[in-house]
């Protein structure tokens, strides 16, 4: 999330499309009402349903799931067309001007580089152009048919407003009130904002959506911008702290990168290639200082153990051969290639896809741990439960063990909001029976592991017998040692690059911030982008100071990575001469002598606007990438494909080319995928106000305000399917099927869509067995363990289905 929930209450345009924020996020959508309220700020929701953002929306308007990059595209189209651009703004902050090499090219639903056989891209042709000393190519007057803005020209050129309509299903006259709303915004005193969440990730183009809405808000300047940018609307309250501390399969903490045993053999190898080099003159970029982070990480990680001489325990560290996310698991349990499985604060049986492969795969283990408050489908799996769960026990020979964990309630800790705030948070309660805390419980599962190793020895001992557990109880750490190990510490006296008489930290101090992080084992550090939020002064995370200094900036409440800075890439919100665009957005400027105002600048302070740096420092060359040159494995632009489960049964854009290329997905998987024929409908899932996840199904309460399971469908199916309200329906995929009441209903409607109709039909995804509510099926039965190309994100929110009156 760029920005913060407050600021959306400074926006002039609000768009939310990839997610439904009044009904998934009923608290923090407050000030999107804010902002209509104060500023008369226009709202549109763009969605397959008539929801409860839609209902306080000025402008709603539907969508076929899945053609979110069609309609994206064509506001691109539009915005060119129009000249609705920010040009100032896209010269001085973009790659617009940057020449792409020759080898670069698309044609046919493939750029260049495309291996068939192996179903990959060879990135190396969506590279820039270089000049001898390895910078950037430009043409500022952006003539040069290779300039990345031609390029986007041409791109974008087949996404008119017509092919928009007949791909998406949205009506013409809807589609271009939205272009000319956010065109509206490419000027300086205007400024929209976008709202997104898993409408949008959960699509093998998932993160190509996300791309699409970025480069918009590019070229109409909103990124940086107070009431502007990207905002990530995330599920859970700590799903953004999940992120930030690497509990993705190649990821370290701070969105470091885990080693790969063929890239990054050794610790040479990996710093070389992890730490990019600046591609324009006067550049600074930050992740030049990816051997401090990493080197302090792995101070970490083994203490003392980790030294110069052994390249700081790198040896020590996994080095993965292949993505192990939830579809690779799955797919090795399936085939005997994996022996247990510990799931902790997870229901995966509810959550991965084809949750009947699921079963089968969890049915092939030798033992599965649970570490969680309640009992979850994922620790009954092995129970016959009638049609919703149709196992015989007998055949299942994987030992499940339950060990009772604490809730978010019954501890102490932070949690990550959407807007990157650590917020600390007291217990409200001790844990009843059994129940322990997580880290008591991995901190007891360690110790115990590593006093077999010591005592029995075995393969790769050195990693846990080397760790550094330095906590007053081994057995339970707290979570304030563990905070502090976030923030880190200083191993040694860090003197002050200006002044040798000062001290930046002195040993045994919480540091200030990742600003003192060294690369030579000085320094200790588990999470890069948290240092600074318990520091020497004290916890920052539990400060409630809300005093607004501005625009709804309040620093003293809580604490915000990176730097306590709440609005990412803010040096874009200023001129390239340090000015505001909008002086009635004023949230930093250059004062002569250092960039300051009323929020954390998000650059080197005391670089003058002379200097001409980039506001953009995670980027080598420090701009907004119109087009990506590395990172995503499917393009550097965004394009149209279909869902692994087309209605339409083709990709008109591209006929040869249907589902992204560079899809991965396993040979049986593929076997389990639908036809249009079989199963003519589209399936997309959601969430309720009344439910959170698969929690509160088992709270009384929420389960009287949403007891039964139900599906939505329009009248226009209803009436085809002789379904009338309140009949209990099947609805079905390749994968299998769910029971469930019909909703019949406006919300949705039937759409046409390259010369057929199209209909959608929506299920919420709350229910299960194990549940003080009506007993229900799993939803995620239904959609194909497929994922995005670059996050694996399964594609839940578009696949064919039947449905059929009981």
């Amino acid at each position: 999330m760029t920005n913060s929930w407050v600021d959306i209450k400074n926006a002039d345009f609000i768009l939310v499309m990839g997610g439904n924020a009044a009904e998934a996020h009923p608290v923090g959508f407050r000030w999107a009402i804010e902002a209509k309220k104060q500023r008369g700020a226009k709202l549109v929701v763009v969605d397959p349903r008539f929801n409860r953002t839609a209902a306080v929306a000025d402008h709603y308007m539907p969508i076929r799931a899945g053609s979110d990059i069609v309609f994206l595209g064509g506001v691109i189209n539009w915005l060119l067309a129009n000249d609705k651009i920010q040009w100032d703004y896209v010269k001085a902050y973009t790659n617009a001007a940057a020449i792409v090499g020759e080898g670069y090219s698309f044609d046919e639903g493939l750029f260049s580089g495309y291996d068939a056989e192996k179903g990959k891209y060879d990135r190396a042709s969506w590279n820039y152009e270089l000049d001898a000393n390895g910078q950037v190519k430009t043409d500022p007057t952006l003539q040069n048919p290779r300039c990345v803005w031609n390029l986007m020209k041409a791109h974008y050129a087949r996404y008119t407003p017509d092919v928009v309509t007949d791909l998406t299903g949205t009506p013409k006259e809807d589609f271009l009130k939205v272009c000319e709303l956010l065109g509206e915004t490419a000027v300086p005193g205007k400024v929209g904002t976008i709202l997104y969440a898993l409408g949008w990730t959960q699509h093998t183009v998932g993160a190509q959506n996300i791309r699409t809405m970025a480069m918009i808000q590019l070229m109409l300047g909103n990124i940086g911008m107070p009431g502007g940018g990207v905002n990530a609307l995330r599920g859970h309250s700590n799903i953004q702290g999940l992120s930030d501390v690497g509990l993705l399969s190649t990821a370290l903490p701070g969105y470091l990168t885990l080693p790969n045993e063929k890239q990054h053999p050794t610790f040479a190898e990996y710093i070389a290639k992890t730490t990019p080099k600046a591609l324009r003159d006067n550049q600074f970029n930050y992740w030049s200082n990816t051997p401090k982070f990493f080197v302090s990480l792995m101070k970490w990680f083994w203490g003392d153990k980790a030294t110069k001489e052994n390249n700081w325990g790198y040896d020590w560290l996994p080095k993965w051969d292949k993505l192990y996310d939830i579809l690779q698991v799955v797919e090795m349990m399936n085939q005997g290639q994996v022996n247990g499985f510990i799931v902790q604060g997870f229901n995966p049986l509810a959550s991965f896809p084809d949750a009947n492969k699921v079963v089968e795969s969890f049915s092939k283990l030798k033992y599965m741990v649970i570490i969680d408050p309640l009992a979850t489908e994922t620790s009954t799996f092995w129970q016959n439960q009638g049609e919703s769960n149709n196992v015989d026990p007998s055949k299942i020979a994987t030992e499940v063990f339950r060990l009772p964990s604490t809730c978010f309630a019954e501890e102490d800790g932070a949690i990550v909001n959407s807007a990157r705030w650590l917020q600390w948070h007291w217990k409200g309660a001790d844990a009843p029976g059994e129940a322990k805390a997580d880290q008591e419980i991995l901190g007891e599962l360690f110790v115990a592991l590593r006093e077999l190793y010591r005592k029995e020895g075995g393969k790769a001992a050195e990693p846990i017998l080397n760790v550094a557990w330095n906590y007053r109880d081994p057995t339970s750490p707290s979570a304030e040692e563990l905070a502090k190990e976030m923030n880190g510490r200083a191993l040694a006296d860090i003197p002050d690059p200006k002044d040798p008489t000062k001290f930046l930290a002195k040993k045994g101090e919480q540091l200030p911030g990742f600003a003192v992080l060294q690369d030579d084992g000085s320094t200790s550090c588990a999470c890069w982008i948290f240092s600074g939020s318990w520091t020497q002064t004290g916890n920052q995370m539990a400060r409630r100071d809300n005093t607004d200094v501005g625009l709804g900036n309040t620093p003293g409440w809580a604490w915000s990575w990176p730097a306590n800075r709440r609005i990412l890439y803010n040096r874009a919100s200023c001129t390239p001469e340090g000015k505001p665009w909008d002086p009635k957005r004023k949230l930093i400027a250059w004062n002569g002598e250092r960039w300051a105002g009323i929020d954390v600048p998000d650059f080197k302070a005391d670089s003058a606007p002379a200097d001409g740096m980039g506001p953009f420092i995670m980027n080598p060359e420090g701009i907004g990438r119109l087009f990506c040159v590395d990172k995503l494995v499917d393009g550097p632009f965004p394009e149209h494909y279909e869902p692994m489960e087309t209605p339409l049964g083709t990709n008109p854009l591209h006929p040869k080319v249907v589902n992204s290329p560079a899809v991965r997905i396993f040979k049986g998987d593929k076997a389990r995928l639908g036809t249009p024929d079989e199963f003519p409908f589209v399936g997309t899932t959601y969430r309720l106000t009344e439910h959170f996840q698969f929690w509160t199904k088992s709270v009384k309460l929420n389960a009287i305000a949403q007891p039964e399971q139900f599906v939505e469908i329009s009248e226009t199916l209803a009436k085809e399917k002789n379904i009338a309200q309140g009949d209990m329906v099947k609805v079905s995929s390749k994968r299998g099927y769910i029971k469930a009441k019909a909703v019949v209903t406006k919300r949705i409607k039937a759409l046409a869509v390259n010369g057929k109709t199209v209909h959608q039909i929506g299920i919420p995804l709350h229910w299960g067995w194990e549940t003080v509510a009506k007993k229900g099926f799993l939803t995620n039965v239904l959609p194909p363990a497929v994922g995005d190309c670059n996050t694996q994100t399964p594609e839940y929110k578009a696949f064919l289905v039947n449905i059929q009156k009981i």
